[in-house]
């Protein structure tokens, strides 16, 4: 009988952790865990092209379930390449486990081929990231990484050294509780308090929401109609609370649309509800408490009057007993119409001969797109204008996931994550929002999608430009250099792979094109070719105020109509006086 070795060791001590798939590039250093992985019933190996991908595909799963989620990369360039996955998944607060395989043991620090420092390069990316440089260590230093990566949220990295990992195990591998349910965090009493205090002093509140709000719909809610507040939301919010919110003045930040801004700096008090908004310059920077469950950030991004440690949803549950309703409606009506009206003054450009006009609007096609994707769709949106596009066009249900490098801000994120996530749910339809310069940047995972025939939809906006950039020189007054570049068909690339395709030039073909591409049984591109000169800045702007994409973010900077964002606008204006 085979000895037990310590890469099948760690392939089990995986599975009794519910892993279900190592996402990786196989190589030499990495044999012996493939190895195991073929071995072992209800565990495969995800071949991908580019273990960058690996790293993405990973992060999408685990945030999608909130399960563990697992990826590899072989000694030197193998691992290197996870870096930027993973650091898109340690700041987006992705439970991944990263086992980085290593030189072997004897040959470290002599300079030997391929080799780096993996437990100093990963540091940074990671909240956990040692090295197992004896068979001794295991199971245990396994378990501790695997914990604190679903303890804190966060990458776990795993250095180990190919002759290790095809070691005889030392210890047996025995079972332990592993604790994947996170207990919630209770703000205390001089806290909840002082919270309250602060609310019915105020005669103007404004709420203003991150991810931190998931699950916490409802308490949301009930403040606003008690305090009678205007809701905003960061980009990363607006999958949690905008849906089925009467009291919604749309998103502050670089993309920013709608009445939240000026709500904002309007207010008595602003409460930050599980944010950790990175962008202080949109902040008023007075008049502010901060709820969240991390001590660590409260006052990071702005001063406080009071901060409040302590679940969202708790510390709403708790204060809301405790909060006097206000009878006057005054500014949260005002802020109500504001948003509407700013809606409505760029929705011009969305509407006007958009059934023409070509190149086809961008705006238009995510529109479709939004119209037409399942209640319960998870997109996948590339950094860049394709964030734009989903910031702006698609609609919040309470189901559907929107799963983006929001704060990590990489290109080519968008294919990889949605690699990822129909993994996580093969049943579930999985959207690709594109940009032509991300799926240029990893392009290569197309053949992972049809290796593993997973039924992706990869929608491309294709403007052959970097609009994102173009845009960033033009605010700077900089000549754009070296953001457009020729013309290419992706959806030939894609049929050459094996992928159903279709090009799409003509905005009239817009509908039935992504109707045919989504009801399709099996992975689909469509390649939109799109206005690369969608995005304007308006002329009652100056250079100064966009400067870095503005501080009056509560004025839609970018042009192009807002899509449903205006009809939600003006439905809650329905039991809203004239004003």
């Amino acid at each position: 009988m085979q000895n037990l070795t310590v890469a099948q060791q760690m392939v089990d001590i995986l599975r009794q952790a519910g892993v279900e798939r190592i996402y990786g590039v196989v190589g030499d250093s990495l044999n012996s865990v493939v190895d195991a992985v073929r071995r072992t019933d209800g565990i495969e190996w995800v071949h991908v092209r580019n273990e960058e991908a690996a790293a993405f595909a990973a992060a999408a799963e685990a945030q999608l379930t909130g399960k563990l989620a697992v990826c590899a990369g072989s000694c030197g360039p193998g691992n290197t390449h996870l870096i930027q996955g993973l650091y898109d998944a340690h700041r987006s607060g992705a439970p991944v486990l990263a086992l980085a395989s290593h030189i072997p043991s004897h040959q470290i620090g002599t300079g030997f081929f391929q080799e780096t420092h993996p437990e100093r390069l990963f540091t940074e990316c990671s909240d956990y990231c040692e090295m197992i440089s004896s068979p001794a260590q295991m199971p245990r230093i396994l378990r501790i990484a695997m914990q604190r990566a679903l303890g804190n949220s966060a990458v776990s990295v795993l250095v180990v050294p190919g002759d290790v990992a095809h070691g005889e195990a030392t210890h047996p591998t025995g079972s332990s509780d592993l604790v994947t349910e996170r207990g919630r965090v209770v703000a205390p009493d001089t806290q909840i308090r002082g919270l309250a205090d602060k609310l019915n002093a105020a005669r103007k509140v404004m709420l203003f929401c991150g991810a931190g709000v998931r699950d916490a719909h409802a308490e949301v809610m009930a403040l606003a109609e008690k305090a009678a507040a205007p809701v905003g939301h960061t980009l990363r919010g607006k999958e949690w609370i905008q849906f089925d919110n009467p009291y919604d003045v749309g998103m502050s930040g670089l993309l920013g649309y709608g009445a939240c801004f000026d709500a904002m700096h309007d207010a008595d008090l602003v409460v930050l509800l599980g944010t950790d908004f990175p962008y202080n310059d949109f902040l008023p920077q007075a008049r502010t408490v901060q709820i969240d469950h991390d001590a660590g950030r409260l006052g990071r991004r702005t001063l406080l009057e009071l901060g409040v440690h302590g679940d969202v949803r708790e510390t709403l549950r708790a204060v809301l007993p405790l909060v006097e309703a206000k009878r006057d409606r005054t500014y949260l009506d005002r802020m109500l119409h504001k948003h509407a009206k700013s809606l409505e003054t760029v929705v011009s450009a969305y509407t006007h001969d958009v059934g023409r006009h070509t190149p086809i609007h961008p705006e238009y096609a995510a529109s479709v797109l939004d119209e037409l994707a399942s209640e319960d769709a998870v997109f996948t949106v590339d950094t860049g204008m394709s964030n734009v596009w989903a910031a702006r066009y698609l609609t919040p249900n309470g189901q559907r996931r929107v799963i983006g490098s929001f704060l990590h801000g990489t290109m080519a994120n968008a294919l990889p994550h949605a690699i990822g996530a129909q993994f996580a749910y093969p049943g579930r339809q999985v959207i690709s929002m594109s940009g032509d310069g991300g799926l240029g940047m990893l392009m290569g995972e197309l053949l992972t999608v049809k290796l593993h025939e997973l039924p992706v939809k990869t929608i491309v906006f294709n403007n052959s430009s970097l609009g994102m950039v173009k845009l960033e020189m033009l605010v700077e007054g900089l000549p754009e250099h070296e953001t457009d570049h020729g013309p290419v068909d992706y959806a030939a690339i894609a049929r050459g792979a094996g992928i159903e395709a279709i090009r799409i030039e003509d905005p009239g073909d817009v509908a039935d094109g992504l109707k045919r591409a989504l009801a399709h049984d099996g992975p689909f591109l469509v390649d939109l070719v799109t206005d690369p000169n969608a995005l304007s800045i308006p002329p009652h702007i100056s250079v100064a105020q966009v400067k870095g994409f503005a501080f009056a973010a509560g004025r839609t900077v970018l042009d192009g109509g807002v899509g449903k964002m205006l009809d939600l606008a003006r439905s809650n204006l329905r039991n809203v006086p004239r004003l």
